[in-house]
């Protein structure tokens, strides 16, 4: 293979590895909250994705993002640099984005097409934890030390992951104790593998005393899978709205939880550690004592049984109270989930039964488009 070609190939080599670590990951409001959806691919219409014209913010990864407010890349598109974007009300983009791509490194790009600058270039050191596996459920994203997930409502409850710039290591255990784990920058679709779904309970970024060992490293990441698809329930423009009966409701609840605690407790030490000395002075005690009792073989006997006698009170001349001490017990038990996970509704629209899944219990009626898809 001649020098040309080897070029070649490792220009295209850093090409497609710099394009699989392009990601960006959006949120449904401000500052980073609420529900998010991440893509390291091209999608030309959010709304197959559940998530059209919802983004409010938004960490972009790797490479340039082009977003746009209508789908197929129509409409206004901004350039979005890697970094972090706590608003897009700057932009004009708040509840607009529709599709999005990512950026070539090669590709030229007009000043005026770029969004302002992110606050901070690329986020160095920013973990999101999912619910479920997946990246689905509830999320929660940090970019510092987080000592005991019990304070933020989220211990024992990360069943995915997606890491942005700098490794993380997550313990399962408060203040980094039991077993820890580095997690690379990318995208871990399920923390089962490892042996940490639903078990983190601290989290840091990576120290330089573990960058040495690959020991500590969690399998590497994978690309991020698109998350199943949230229907959307909002109406379309122009679109007529019925209501329809709702027939029954049935909460489903989640399942059951493993909850944790440590206890202190006394506990006996080791009792081998006989009194020896008053053992000894027992049984001289107890050795005079039966000599003077009874008589010839009896007299034997008395001495005997008296020694022993006396060597088991003296062993506990002194040395008779038990001895304790306090250490931690660590006790788990499973307990009903007392949360409705959903709502298994029914309604009857023109003489067709129809069910939904909802967050929120519904009221008598459901609102319903002409072919009775329900809408918000």
């Amino acid at each position: 293979m001649n020098a040309l070609l080897k070029n070649a190939l490792a220009v295209t080599a850093v090409a497609m590895a710099a394009q699989a670590s392009a990601q960006v990951t959006f949120y449904e409001q401000n500052g980073f909250q609420g529900q998010s959806f991440t893509t390291s691919r091209t999608v030309d219409n959010l709304a197959r994705r559940g998530f059209n014209d919802r983004a409010s913010s938004a960490v972009v990864a790797g490479e340039r993002w082009e977003v746009c407010e209508d789908a197929r890349f129509n409409g206004r598109c901004v350039v979005l640099r890697p970094g972090q974007y706590p608003s897009l009300d700057a932009m004009g983009l708040n509840n607009r984005i529709s599709s999005v791509r990512a950026v070539s490194r090669n590709a030229r790009i007009d000043d005026q097409r770029y969004a302002p600058a992110p606050v901070a270039a690329p986020a160095n050191a920013q973990i999101t934890f999912y619910e479920n596996e997946g990246f689905g459920g509830q999320s929660f994203t940090t970019e510092r030390q987080i000592n005991n997930f019990d304070r933020f409502g989220f211990n024992d409850r990360a069943s995915s992951a997606v890491v942005v710039g700098e490794g993380w290591e997550v313990c399962d255990d408060v203040r980094f104790q039991g077993r820890c784990v580095v997690l690379r920058q990318g995208s871990y679709g399920s923390l089962r593998a490892m042996g940490l779904n639903d078990r983190i309970s601290s989290v840091r970024i990576l120290d330089d005393n573990a960058r040495g060992n690959d020991r500590r490293y969690a399998p590497a990441p994978v690309a991020a899978p698109e998350p199943v698809a949230a229907p959307d329930f909002r109406p379309r423009r122009d679109e007529r709205l019925f209501e329809a009966n709702v027939t029954s409701v049935r909460a489903v609840m989640g399942t059951p939880e493993q909850r944790c605690w440590v206890d202190r407790e006394q506990v006996a030490q080791n009792q081998s550690n006989t009194n020896v000395p008053g053992a000894i002075a027992g049984a001289l005690l107890g050795g005079i004592l039966g000599h003077q009792v009874g008589g010839g073989t009896g007299k034997d006997l008395a001495t005997a049984g008296g020694a022993i006698a006396g060597a088991a009170i003296g062993a506990n001349v002194n040395g008779g109270t038990p001895q304790t001490a306090t250490q931690d017990v660590r006790r788990c038990e499973t307990v009903p989930n007392q949360r409705p996970q959903y709502w298994d509704v029914t309604y009857n629209f023109r003489g067709q039964e129809h069910r939904v899944q909802m967050t929120a219990p519904p009221g008598p009626t459901v609102t319903v488009n002409a072919q009775g898809e329900p809408r918000k």
